[in-house]
């Protein structure tokens, strides 16, 4: 009756194996490490890296305890503060040879001091918050009015090409806020203009109208549906443009999210330096087409050896070859709406680019006059440009989409895609609120916020086995499996650890000794009953378990509508309290019946339990079991 299978155990010897390999690695705090990553967007870090970070610290008599790519970084941990002062100096000195123009970022962070075991079985501690670890945080606007004003400049001029091009004459273009207005000598050009318009803007309702002098107007205001798209699409590039910036700063966790409709929030645990932060996140970048100069002279000067050829620069492609560019700009990126990765017509990733009508129109130009040459598109950023790719034009290209192909893998396409699309802001922003979190506040955070899981943890413990005795014991186990269990599944998420995070560990301790508590109690009244110890265990679970569903289900709810509607530490105490009444269902109910099991299960003829007096009213007859009412 109260015996589990063989494959029960087994399953849960197996959770409190992973759970305590993936909970180890918060036990073992961090050490100093060095983070290289690129000062460049068109340089990518790989496993090609490490081998030269590995050279350059032996070169340097500087011993790590590894060297290992993370992500779009390549770490190395080291022993101490001054190892790694020394590796910063040598890996710097290594890998950029023009200090004035820096191809890899060498940065000075703090990894886990987890063994090797632990690291290669991506058992990996939980992030520490701003409130945890100190750092800076910024509350960005962004400026929407900018955002819906250049995009009705796009519109204005779109218009003017597109009547151009149709040889419909107009008196004259205006923008008035975020209305654009075509005027009109006489009202058959005007009709002939409406469905050009009509069709070739669709993002704007155009209506007729006169003004009031007399003249005839065409009227386009953007509709709703395309202003909010061009709020949604400024946010989503400037988050993006941030998380590329921040990359610099050697953040482990930057937290990098939309609060309300035209806010950032950015933290950066760890970093201390406000003025750099500030610097980092406000830069600008800008985007530029120019021609390939493939002339003999050209040629010589990439070989090297031979100066370039008036009116061109020297670039470096992408793969790290030199490349000589027209000085002529083309196109900028304020002619570039959209860039997206996919697929060309042979199913080779692909670039496509999306151009507004007057970059669409001197696109069209300049590709019918230069089929076969190659044309470079150029990133500036922090005065110094480079060549994101140099593709050979195959035909003339109108309509203005675009497409990059070539000889380049999935990932790469999204790269390029990304770094033409959020070179730079969509919208200006600006910093409404900073603050700095000292690390020595952050280290008081974390000691408060675990004495009072510990605090509350022993409390509960005590107050159980007093009143529950053995089986009590039992609870307090599931208590500390369910504790394990949750910090094993945050650990293997990479969660971020926040002060309320922490608050909702200490509440989910109270949530699930509640289930404990149930089951135990309804043991009692089964013995109360006259129950044989054996049927009051097993009816006590049985019928525990529709109480202890309905109850979570409800309390689940409730945080799912906080990790639905939250934002910022409310999702984080939500995202804690969801997983941790999970894990109290699975270790309340089969963990703590799986100690009952294996202790009292195997007693055929059980006498008496020991979970403490069992109450009885008054006058009533003694259970027909002999049930011990204390043990």
């Amino acid at each position: 009756m109260n015996r589990y299978p063989l494959w029960k155990y087994l399953l849960l010897a197996f959770a409190l194996v992973v759970g305590l390999i993936y909970t180890l690695p918060n036990f073992f705090g961090e050490a100093p490490a060095v983070q290289v990553s690129s000062a460049k967007a068109t340089l990518k870090v790989d496993a090609a890296l490490v081998p030269r970070v590995e050279q350059a610290l032996r070169d340097a008599g500087v011993t790590a305890d590894f060297v290992q790519l993370e992500g779009t970084s390549v770490k190395a941990r080291l022993p101490d503060t001054d190892t790694q002062i020394k590796a910063k100096t040598a890996l710097d000195q290594a890998l950029n040879k023009d200090p004035s123009d820096a191809s890899y970022i060498v940065a000075l962070n703090l990894v886990s001091r987890s063994p090797q075991w632990l690291t290669s079985l991506h058992a990996l501690p939980m992030y520490l918050g701003l409130d945890l670890r100190g750092g800076v945080h910024f509350l960005m606007q962004v400026d929407m009015k900018a955002a819906l004003t250049k995009k009705a400049e796009s519109m204005a001029s779109d218009a003017r090409t597109t009547l151009r091009d149709k040889n419909i004459r107009h008196a004259g273009i205006t923008r008035e806020g975020n209305t654009v207005e075509v005027r009109f000598r006489d009202a058959a050009t005007r009709a002939a203009a409406l469905p050009v318009l009509l069709d070739t803007q669709p993002d704007a309702t155009w209506v007729e109208g006169a003004a009031a002098g007399g003249e005839l107007l065409i009227t386009g205001t953007l509709k709703p549906e395309s202003m909010r798209k061009v709020h949604e699409a400024a946010l989503k590039q400037n988050i993006t443009t941030l998380h590329n910036r921040v990359n610099e700063l050697g953040t482990a966790e930057p937290v990098i999210q939309q609060q309300g409709l035209d806010r950032v929030v950015v933290q950066l645990p760890g970093v201390q330096d406000t003025a750099r932060a500030k610097d980092i996140i406000g830069r600008t970048a800008t985007l530029e087409v120019r021609m390939v100069d493939d002339s003999p002279e050209a040629a010589a000067a990439a070989a090297g050896g031979a100066p370039v050829p008036f009116g061109t620069e020297r670039y470096v492609e992408r793969g790290g070859g030199p490349i000589i560019v027209k000085r002529q700009v083309v196109l900028t990126g304020e002619n570039l709406t959209d860039a997206q990765a996919g697929f060309d017509d042979q199913q080779q990733p692909a670039v496509h680019l999306t151009l507004d009508a007057k970059g669409a129109r001197i696109f069209r130009d300049v590709t019918r006059e230069s089929i076969g040459k190659r044309m470079a598109i150029l990133l500036f950023e922090k005065g110094k440009g480079e060549v994101v790719t140099a593709p050979v034009i195959r035909s003339e290209i109108g309509g203005g989409r675009v497409q990059i192909s070539g000889s380049m893998t999935t990932q790469e396409a999204n790269d390029v895609a990304l770094l033409l699309r959020a070179g730079s802001l969509a919208a200006p922003m600006e910093i409404i609120e900073e603050r700095t979190i000292g690390p020595s506040l952050g280290a008081d955070n974390i000691a408060k916020g675990f004495a009072s899981v510990t605090y509350g943890f022993a409390a509960i413990a005590v107050f159980m086995c007093v009143y529950y005795l053995l089986f009590g014991v039992f609870s307090t186990l599931a208590l500390a499996f369910n504790l394990l269990m949750l910090v094993a599944v945050l650990s293997m998420m990479q969660a971020t650890l926040t002060l309320p995070g922490i608050a909702a560990i200490a509440l989910t301790l109270g949530m699930a000794i509640d289930a404990n508590v149930l089951i135990n109690e309804r043991v009692r009244e089964e013995l109360r009953a006259g129950a044989s110890p054996q049927a009051a265990i097993h009816t006590g679970y049985e019928r525990a378990w529709a109480t202890i569903l309905d109850s979570n289900i409800t309390t689940l709810i409730a945080g799912l509508a906080l990790l639905a509607f939250g934002s910022g530490p409310i999702r984080g105490f939500a995202v804690v309290h969801c997983l941790g009444i999970l894990t109290s269902m699975f270790s309340a109910v089969v963990f703590s019946r799986g100690l009952v099991n294996l202790w009292y299960g195997r007693k055929k003829k059980l006498k008496s339990v020991s979970i403490g007096q069992v109450w009885r009213p008054d006058g009533a007859a003694p259970a027909t079991t002999d049930v011990a009412d204390k043990a």
